[in-house]
């Protein structure tokens, strides 16, 4: 971590997340860490690295290969009034603690008449990219987004990283935290005095006139690449991050439509019954009389995520195919 400036600084995204786990630990003796080779190992993706010899085995929790079994625990602690941070591997494997997450965690605000909370915060890395082939790559985050009773959040920038967690601990109900593992490493610089940062706004991340272009969490990189191309060509994208998937911001998304009178969403997910097609309805009934055109989708393409990178590469939205939609989309209007 390097020092480049009295206040600012610069820092992975992976060092982001683990120094947001560290203050969290330090404010509030009730949030402690737990989830598969969290502790003595580091994390799968070393995030949680040199933590264990910091707070100990009773903050840093390793679990067994049940995500069900510490996905349960962790609603129990959250219900005995502390805060946990559960850490699952990959998006794939919370399919194996669905029934915890989306029948157990979601609903019990609600099936106790109001009466118990659940206050915990899973934390999921999610996306492809990496060569990691079908069982560790999808991005699922759009299906927990349909559920009531969960907050969904995408953080992209280090900032985000660093700065939502302690607001989603403060959540007295459930938060999950999609980490696009393809992020891990991308440096970014933040104030020396960066603290939380709110979970319900999108926000603009780069002003434009033609069109708007929506995304989230690695994808929104390839967006601000593919902006950046168009604008050498006269074509000015607006760039928004969502942020947090549920709830949605609507009115950021609106009020930018309003503005560019075009909208292409780009999701790393799959078309059919994406959150794509989710934010493409709420644009149509929202502001369809301000469009100039009608909403396009780029999502990934409808298989498995191959291994190969040539074909993972090709299956996913990349920057040069946001380009070539966009001049389609905006034609002579530069």
């Amino acid at each position: 971590m390097t020092t480049t400036a009295e206040t600012m600084r610069r820092l992975t995204y992976r060092e982001a997340v683990r120094e947001a786990i560290r203050e969290a630990m330090h404010k509030d003796e009730r949030v402690f860490l737990m989830g598969e080779d969290v502790g003595r190992y580091g994390g799968c993706f070393a995030v949680s690295k040199g933590l264990f010899d910091e707070f100990g085995p009773e903050r840093i929790r390793d679990t067994p290969l049940s995500e069900s079994g510490f996905v349960g625990a962790g609603i129990g602690a959250a219900l005995g009034g502390m805060r946990p941070i559960v850490e699952i591997m990959t998006v794939n494997f919370s399919l194996l603690a669905a029934d915890q997450i989306i029948n157990n965690a979601a609903v019990l605000l609600h099936m106790s008449g109001g009466l118990f909370n659940v206050p915990i915060v899973i934390r999921l890395a999610t996306g492809g990219g990496r060569q990691v082939a079908a069982q560790h790559s999808r991005s699922l985050e759009g299906w927990y987004a349909h559920i009531p009773g969960l907050k969904v959040l995408t953080p992209a920038t280090v900032e985000d990283a660093r700065g939502m967690l302690w607001t989603a601990l403060e959540d007295p109900d459930p938060v999950l935290i999609f980490e696009n593992s393809g992020l891990y490493n991308m440096e970014g610089t933040l104030p020396v005095e960066a603290g939380a940062v709110d979970i319900d706004r999108a926000r603009m991340r780069r002003p434009g006139r033609d069109i708007t272009i929506i995304s989230y969490a690695a994808s929104l990189f390839k967006a601000l690449e593919a902006a950046e191309i168009l604008a050498r060509e006269g074509i000015e994208a607006e760039v928004i991050d969502l942020r947090t998937l549920r709830p949605l911001d609507d009115t950021t998304l609106l009020d930018s439509v309003a503005r560019t009178h075009r909208a292409l969403i780009v999701d790393e997910g799959w078309r059919s019954g994406s959150l794509a097609a989710e934010i493409s309805a709420r644009i149509m009934e929202g502001a369809f009389y301000e469009l100039d055109a009608p909403v396009e989708r780029l999502c990934s393409a409808e298989v498995p995520l191959p291994y190969a990178k040539h074909l993972e590469d090709a299956a996913l939205p990349q920057v040069d195919k946001i380009v070539d939609l966009v001049r389609t989309m905006v034609g002579g209007h530069g």
